[in-house]
């Protein structure tokens, strides 16, 4: 189950935001409803922290190269959290996934909205 933030033929994979997202919301939430790794506001926080970088990205494009380091800094964290066993290791394998294909400003929006998709359809899976 991979995900692609890079364009073919100048698309994305039209499935990206739907089925692929969900997909992965299903394996990262799991079938035990009483599974107490993966905690919602944990993965809230990972999502917001994509989105406060994304935003950076598109008020200033020329730093992308300056970001990058920070942004891929968010695997450490994820490492951390696991740790600490507030994600679990598919969790930390997908941020690790779409952290390593953030290569430009376009990557860094593509993966905002992946995760964007799978934090709604994580919801839907774990609804509390």
């Amino acid at each position: 189950m991979d995900i692609k933030l890079t364009k073919t033929d100048n698309k994305l994979d039209p499935e990206l935001f739907n089925t692929v997202a969900h997909d992965w919301a299903k394996e990262i939430a799991g079938n035990d409803p009483r599974k107490t790794d993966n905690k919602p506001t944990q993965l809230r926080k990972f999502y917001d922290e994509i989105v406060l970088w994304d935003n950076k990205v598109l008020m200033h494009p020329e730093k992308f190269d300056d970001y990058l380091p920070f942004i891929r800094m968010l695997n450490a964290k994820a490492a951390y959290a696991k740790g600490r066993k507030l994600v679990d290791d598919k969790y930390v394998g997908l941020l690790n996934s779409g952290l390593q294909q953030v290569t430009d400003s376009d990557t860094l929006h593509t993966f905002k909205l992946f995760m964007e998709a799978f934090m709604g359809f994580y919801k839907q899976e774990r609804p509390n």
